[in-house]
């Protein structure tokens, strides 16, 4: 490292990722910091800056590197971070520590674990630290990468195995494997080794009969629900198979669930034959339901519902890994929870890495011209909610053509009688004022920023509510999606 890359680095300021300590007389405070690093995305430690970021470096004596080591020795389990001297003026030099993020968290300090808030060090929560534990064993061993006792080839779905591996190879995702029997094709895929069967390739290919009495776990729950709530349904159905048939039986349950023709424009009385939300983002929110749910739970199961006014897809865990539904909507890693099992269906070329899929799904969404894609982790399950929007309403004195287009309409739960256009009237005094600060706006206003003008104090769901009621009526625009999602005046 250069004087020029210190005088960068110290122009950034104290960060989450780099800590500044004058001497190295703080080098126990600097441990801490580097086992909170350590514990989140790693950083710099950089002896002889002081806190104004003022580079004055420090007088390296015959023991000061070893002490420092010293105390870094003191970081459980072991690190070996890089220590760099970097001559400044003269005979004083800066000390740059560089830690990674550590690949076996939780790390301690002298017994404690810590963890980075902006700039300042912190003691790790218990709940944190067992968190970071149970992620640590889950790496190591956990449950798919266990033996599936009593389980052999011959209780697997040889053809599924081969069309796997078949499209693995097309794709340059699997190197071409030596013959076609079942028990290399598997090895290739890393799912059997010396002569053992893991549980992720009973989970991928069992046969239908035996993975429901043996892994009841592998079950796909489906229902198409009368309103908007679970008090009535038309259709409740349970699948236990291997993953890729619950997939498969997912999907014909939205063909044959969804309204197909039920899309009409004003202006335009032929039907538009479009699914009533995007394929590839229900199938991919299927698809992580399976591959990222936690089997570990012997009742849990993936679960697909219909309602008149949105679609959920569920499955059994919770985001692990620190991910929430907020980062999900960001470039974020892919971690998956069951790495095998994800894998397999990467291969098969039904989802992709480097954690991409929501980031689609949401697009897909947005593009279809759907209100924006939710997912929330409650419950000891993951919710992926598509919502629909209500179908135009006609204008004054119109009338849709025929009686199959004015039952879909008045058949939707957000119609209401008389909508039309641009409809002002039976407005809430909070929806008028909603509309009031949207009209007063030269741009586009977040949920934040609008109920922050607000004069009574609104909860975000409240909020969100009337604003989709303005949009309904085409009083309101929403662009974007999650935190860039925005309001503006129609």
């Amino acid at each position: 490292m250069t004087p020029e890359q210190i005088d960068a680095l110290v122009a950034e300021g104290e960060s989450e990722t780099l800590e500044f300590k004058s001497s190295t007389g703080q080098r126990r405070e600097a441990a801490m910091t580097m086992c909170a690093m350590l514990n989140a995305r790693g950083g710099y430690v950089l002896f002889g800056v002081t806190p104004e970021g003022e580079a004055v470096g420090v007088q390296i004596g015959d023991r000061t590197i070893e002490n420092v080591s010293a105390e870094i020795q003191r970081i459980q389990p072991p690190v070996f971070p890089g220590v760099e001297r970097v001559r400044i003026n003269g005979n004083r030099e800066v000390i740059a520590v560089h830690v990674s993020h550590g690949p076996v968290k939780p790390y301690v300090y002298k017994g404690a674990a810590y963890r980075r808030v902006g700039n300042t060090t912190l003691a790790l929560s218990s709940d944190e630290y067992n968190r970071m534990l149970f992620e640590r064993m889950h790496s190591e061993q956990r449950w798919e990468n266990q033996p599936a006792a009593g389980w052999g080839i011959e209780d697997l779905d040889v053809d599924e195995i081969r069309a796997v591996a078949a499209e693995a190879v097309r794709r340059g995702r699997l190197t071409e494997p030596g013959n076609r029997e079942p028990a290399e094709l598997l090895r290739g895929m890393g799912l059997y080794r010396d002569g053992v069967l893991w549980r992720a390739a009973a989970v991928l290919f069992g046969a239908p009969d035996r993975v429901e009495f043996e892994m009841p776990q592998c079950k796909l729950r489906v229902a198409r629900f009368r309103g908007t709530d679970r008090m009535e349904f038309s259709d409740n159905r349970q699948f236990y198979g291997n993953a890729f048939t619950l997939l498969a039986k997912a999907e014909a349950f939205l063909r044959d669930t969804l309204p197909i023709a039920a899309r009409f424009e004003r202006d335009r009385f032929e039907r538009i034959d479009l699914p009533l939300y995007p394929p590839p983002a229900t199938r991919e929110s299927i698809a992580n339901a399976l591959c990222h749910r936690d089997y570990s739970i012997g009742g849990g199961s993936v679960g697909v519902a219909v309602y008149d006014d949105r679609l959920e897809v569920t499955s059994t865990g919770r985001l692990p890994f620190g991910l929430t539904p907020a980062k999900l909507f960001e470039p974020h890693e892919s971690l998956p929870w069951n790495p095998m099992i994800a894998r397999t269906f990467y291969r098969r070329g039904i989802i992709e890495e480097w954690g991409s899929g929501t980031l689609k799904m949401a697009e897909e969404t947005t593009a279809a011209g759907l209100p924006p894609l939710k997912i929330e982790d409650e419950g000891g399950c993951v919710t992926v909610r598509f919502r629909r929007n209500p179908p135009l309403p006609p204008r004054q004195g119109e009338e849709y053509p025929t009686e199959q287009q004015r039952a879909i309409l008045h058949s939707h739960p957000g119609y209401s009688e008389g909508g039309v256009d641009g409809d002002k009237e039976h407005l809430t005094n909070q929806q008028q004022a909603i509309l009031e600060i949207l009209e007063g706006s030269d741009r586009a206003l977040a949920l934040r920023e609008i109920r922050s003008e607000l004069a009574a104090p609104t909860e975000d769901w409240r909020l969100s509510k009337d604003l989709r009621v303005l949009r309904d009526r085409r009083l309101a625009v929403l662009t974007g999606h999650g935190r860039g999602a925005r309001w503006k005046r129609a």
